[in-house]
């Protein structure tokens, strides 16, 4: 019985190979330019975390509405990809250039549009999210300021979105590094005041602005600036899918199918990044130290999904492809590799974060109270980064599919139901403090990994020509 099982596996692991292979060549340049990312928010959170407590929280309080906004980016660009994708496996050229011109008018929309809208709430943001008085002029100075450059913010998401489908993830990855390392070294410019510095023996005096939480803030901002233009030039020369040649004229087919995939990816990032807003407002009541190490747990958190985020990018691009093939088979097998490639990695990353918690909350922040908070809820988060993974993973394949509206059902359902009712629950009437608000975000992550895989198990995600494959 053993000595059958070996061969078979290794059959199985010939056959998967390929495509598997074929996934994490996609992935890993993502998952590079997500740990960049990430990396630099450390070094931000870290750099603004020696101000002390009251400027983490300054910067964190807003982040949940940052992802509220980067959400309609982010939803116009899996818009864009998923009938990228499909076109390009179909052989389509035309319908692939003709849908990265929408994506330049979207940018161009929603970037103006979002602008707007950010300046104009941000005076009154921080009271919405019962924010301290300390922190409340601080926190709009940040949110403000780094809300100036939408367009370039819009023009970076969306247009890395368009050569993602085209097979290129390395280029927004190498676009993304120059970003972040700019942001880092503008931060060391602008938060600090002059000072004298030692480095190997020598000393020097090392020139600074001394505009603390405001210098982070201009940093990020400039950093979009170069991350929009660089990634747009990118683009516009790639053959694959450059706008040129009177594809940015507006086309109502195009535009339809973009924002057919695109709207329910919207209305659910939307609707979730609401409930972060919410979630970060009921946290706020506990405290600014309470606030303080939530923000930088969240932040923390984000390096240990990366992987996973990389397997979603590569995922929708390969079920594109797959469907614009007509082959069923390989999107059976880009499922059955997504799930267990991110059960894999999830379980690894899972396990390191339980296991250095202490360590990474003690690279943000010097305050006792806050690393001691900040380890708790990371160890319970990390029991659940498993099935978290397998949401993200499959939401990936969901959306290279065009399947985004059941998938906004079972993500605001879980959001507000579990995690935001919850936590209303444990606040307002069991009186409990931040591990209980993280327990309802750990049975959030898990409802909702898996809701993700029922749906995928049952196909009804897939059109109605490969159900009827699959039956046979």
């Amino acid at each position: 019985m053993g000595c059958a099982l070996i061969p078979r596996l290794r059959a199985k692991l010939r056959e998967y190979w390929p495509l598997t292979a074929a996934l994490l060549t996609l992935s890993w340049p993502v998952m590079l330019e997500n740990a960049m990312q990430t990396l630099v928010q450390y070094v931000d959170t870290a750099m603004v975390g020696v101000l002390g407590a009251q400027a983490s929280a300054a910067v964190g309080l807003t982040g949940s509405v940052t992802w509220l906004v980067n959400g309609v980016f982010f939803a116009a660009g899996i818009g864009a990809l998923a009938v990228i994708s499909r076109a390009l496996g179909a052989k389509d050229g035309r319908t692939a250039r003709e849908t990265a011109g929408q994506s330049v008018l979207i940018a161009l929309a929603a970037g103006a549009v979002m602008c707007a809208v950010t300046l104009l709430v941000s005076p009154a943001l921080p009271g919405w999210l019962n924010a301290e008085e300390e922190i409340k002029a601080d926190a709009t100075a940040y949110f403000s300021i780094i809300c100036m450059p939408m367009l370039f913010r819009a023009a970076s998401i969306i247009f890395g979105s368009v050569l993602r489908a085209a097979g290129d993830t390395r280029t927004p990855m190498l676009a993304n590094a120059a970003m972040n390392g700019f942001n880092v070294i503008m931060n060391f410019f602008l938060i600090y005041p002059t000072r004298e510095m030692r480095i190997l023996g020598l000393t020097f005096t090392m020139p600074g602005a001394g505009l603390g939480v405001s210098g982070a803030a201009i940093a990020t901002a400039l950093s979009y600036v170069l991350g929009g233009v660089l990634i747009t030039v990118v683009m516009w020369k790639n053959p694959a899918v450059s706008p040129r040649d009177g594809m940015l004229r507006p086309n109502g087919r195009a535009m339809k199918n973009c924002l057919r995939v695109a709207v329910p990816v919207a209305l659910a990032r939307l609707t979730t990044s609401a409930g972060h807003v919410v979630f970060a407002g009921l946290v706020a009541t506990l405290g600014t130290v309470s606030l303080a190490a939530h923000s930088i747990a969240l932040t923390a958190e984000q390096a240990f999904y990366i992987p996973v985020l990389g397997i979603n990018t590569a995922a929708a691009t390969l079920t594109g492809n797959a469907l614009g093939e007509k082959n069923a088979r390989k999107l059976d097998m880009v499922g059955r590799s997504t799930i267990v490639v991110t059960l894999i990695m999830m379980s690894i990353t899972g396990g390191l974060l339980f296991l250095f918690a202490p360590q990474v909350m003690g690279i943000f922040s010097p305050d006792a109270r806050v690393v001691t908070q900040g380890t708790a809820i990371l160890r319970l988060v990390a029991l659940s980064e498993p099935i978290f993974g397998i949401a993200i993973g499959v939401e990936g394949m969901l959306q290279g599919a065009g399947d985004t509206m059941v998938p906004f059902v079972i993500t605001t359902a879980t959001m507000w139901m579990v995690r935001i009712l919850g936590t209303v629950l444990v606040l307002n009437v069991l009186h409990q403090g931040l591990d209980a608000v993280w327990t309802c975000m750990v049975a959030e992550n898990t409802a909702r990994g898996v809701l993700y895989l029922i749906r995928y198990l049952r196909g009804r995600w897939k059109p109605p020509e490969f159900r009827v494959r699959a039956a046979q």
